[in-house]
């Protein structure tokens, strides 16, 4: 039977100072000033259209996700305008994990502080890298002093906890400068930690002109160490790319990987909603470029469409896949609405190729390390 699963809501800010030469996402270089309070209108348009649509006045907000581009560009009374505003029409606990992204190169000690005091609990903050030379070559506004104060003015700003987001694997990276760049991280002792190796996506700039990257061997052994090292300061890895001290994991992203509800609100954002009373689940993608969205002639939704119960179990594992937690079939059966009969012939056979691992007479299953480590061959098995 089809349950409607937690509910959050991710809100896009598509603007950035300059794009950088890795990033697929909808982001926008500003080429003027931004228009805050009249993007803030739009949004809360937007959240009520979804809130109509889906009949969602009486469902629980679990999370806020406030990403981008550059959500820290935006001033923390255009934040607070925005949150306060969401936050009535809802109803929240009141320790709700609200996170918003931030760069480095755009970010002072005041706005940290009114971000807090604005609502925010959590901070994503953008290095990427603390050797100067790679933040140049991909293409970051920051420098490596300004991302070890961002981190310290997050210690000091009232914010509950606070993620950095590190990448290795980048051109010309050995393993002791990837090494180096995760020491420095942990030395800022943020309660969180997302670290994935760079990979160059379509349209992008790092496609049309890729850097040459380190090979293959080098790239197992930077997981290896940099997830010994991790470890060893007290960070587990709880998912394929973010690592946590017990108690910060993300509780907005784990929502996404278990395939719980969201709604996507801003330019280009997507969304996913369950009607548990229509066995139906369906997902949205709003207008993707800031003109047409701020456009009061047109609809913020762009596309919407429903997930068949043939898509749904692939749908369910390529997102629970990537946690390194287990996961039952009565959670499969009430995220997708579909049988246990369903995945079971194919769940035995990841477990056969030695992908997948169950418990408890096959009720419980976790992914083995050799699944994670070659988790697209897994995926394949649920297509």
């Amino acid at each position: 039977m089809l349950i409607a699963p937690p509910l959050s809501l991710y809100i896009h800010i598509p603007w950035c100072v300059q794009k950088c030469p890795y990033c697929d996402f909808n982001s926008h270089e500003l080429k003027q000033t931004v228009p805050e309070a009249e993007y803030v209108t739009e949004l809360i348009k937007d959240l009520d259209s979804d809130i109509k649509r889906f009949n969602l006045t009486n469902r629980r907000l679990h999370t806020i996700f406030i990403g981008g581009g550059t959500p820290s560009i935006f001033s923390p009374e255009s934040i607070h305008s925005l949150l306060s505003q969401v936050l009535a029409r809802f109803d929240y606990s009141a320790d709700i994990e609200i996170t918003l992204e931030a760069n480095p190169g755009t970010v002072e000690a005041d706005k940290f502080i009114g971000f807090s005091q604005a609502g925010v609990s959590r901070l994503s903050i953008g290095v990427q890298s603390f050797a100067s030379d790679k933040l140049i070559k991909l293409g970051r506004i920051h420098d490596s002093q300004q991302a070890k104060t961002a981190a310290q003015l997050a210690h000091n700003a009232g914010i509950k906890s606070f993620n950095l987001d590190l990448m290795h694997g980048l051109p010309d990276q050995t393993l002791a400068h990837a090494l180096d760049d995760l020491k420095t991280a942990i030395g800022l002792k943020p309660q969180h930690l997302s670290w994935y190796q760079l990979t160059i996506e379509p349209n992008t700039a790092f496609h049309s002109k890729p850097p040459v990257l380190p090979q293959d061997d080098e790239l197992w052994a930077i997981q290896q160490q940099g997830v010994k090292l991790l470890n060893q300061a007290g960070y587990q890895q709880y998912e394929i790319s973010a690592y946590a001290q017990a108690g910060f994991e993300c509780q907005h992203n784990l929502n996404y990987w278990q395939y719980g509800d969201y709604l996507g609100i801003g330019c280009g954002a997507h969304g996913k909603i369950t009607d548990a009373e229509n066995n139906t689940i369906y997902r949205t993608v709003k207008v993707k470029h800031p003109k047409g969205y701020l456009d009061k002639t047109r609809e913020h939704l762009d596309q919407l469409t429903s997930v068949s119960e043939d898509e749904r179990p692939f749908e369910y594992m390529m997102n629970r896949l990537r946690l390194f937690s287990t996961f039952n079939l009565d959670e499969y059966q009430t995220r997708t609405g579909l049988t246990a009969a369903s995945i079971l012939p194919k769940l035995e056979q990841a477990q056969q190729q030695g992908l997948l691992s169950s418990h408890n007479n096959h009720q419980n299953w976790q992914v083995t390390p050799h699944g994670h480590r070659y988790l697209n061959d897994l995926l394949t098995v649920f297509l």
